[in-house]
């Protein structure tokens, strides 16, 4: 069994340890026996993304992002294309920014975004920004769990019809904390860097069977050993007085 993984601009979007989450998913898939194909796409290089069982877009600075949007819209029929195709894709802050329809960065500056859902972002001026550990409660095709991770972004996402989670500690998409991120069953965004996966073991499981399910169908995943993640997990949930 096969999954093949694409981290896309890895070179430009990599704050705050966001390429942990690519070591999450080998670690886990190998551990299970599957031969992970782990491959990067930077500005003009020619890949074929519906090729891919999973699409990875980690976080960057306005700079960052102002570098590649040209380029990853170019690229918007394809990624359709992937995501049609059963596809998953797990993105990052700036990489889920850039699946709504427009950022607006603190200067007024507005990059278009790929438009595949309706949110739109805005960073305020006086470079407001929300920072902090986060935990929010996660309904994940029927499944309720508790997630944690850490936030730094200036952006207000507003607009989101399916968030991630509702917010238990922390701000989410806008400063007043209701909710965060964006989940469809197809695509995850969030706002959560530290990086996500380490602490939150489900999630990565969740990604590799989305993955695996474009060529497999529906499999189940052998148990792995996450006493030291659930660990992690619940030490952070109670800094945040969690319950």
């Amino acid at each position: 069994m096969e999954c093949r993984l694409i981290w896309m601009y890895h070179d430009v979007m990599d704050l705050y340890g966001d390429r942990g989450n690519i070591q999450v998913l080998k670690v886990r898939g190998q551990k299970r026996g599957i031969n992970m194909v782990i491959d990067t796409c930077g500005i003009n290089e020619h890949k074929d993304l519906s090729t891919y069982d999973i699409i990875f877009i980690g976080g960057g600075a306005d700079r960052e992002q102002g570098l590649l949007y040209q380029d990853l819209l170019a690229r918007k029929d394809n990624i359709k294309k992937a995501i049609d195709q059963g596809t998953f894709v797990l993105l990052i802050c700036g990489g889920y920014q850039f699946f709504g329809k427009y950022y607006i960065d603190g200067d007024g500056n507005q990059m278009e975004g790929l438009a595949f859902f309706d949110y739109v972002t805005k960073a305020p001026s006086g470079g407001k920004r929300c920072i902090g550990n986060i935990a929010i409660e996660a309904n994940l095709d029927g499944e309720i769990i508790r997630v944690v991770g850490f936030e730094n972004h200036g952006g207000q996402t507003i607009d989101v019809k399916t968030p991630f989670g509702k917010v238990l500690k922390g701000h989410g998409n806008t400063f007043d904390g209701e909710f965060e991120g964006f989940y469809n069953g197809h695509v995850l965004g969030t706002y959560m860097h530290g990086p996500l996966l380490p602490k939150n073991p489900q999630i990565a499981d969740l990604i590799l069977r989305k993955g695996l399910s474009k060529r497999y169908g529906d499999i189940k995943l052998d148990k792995l050993d996450d006493a030291i993640e659930t660990k992690a997990r619940n030490v952070m949930m109670s800094r945040l007085g969690v319950k």
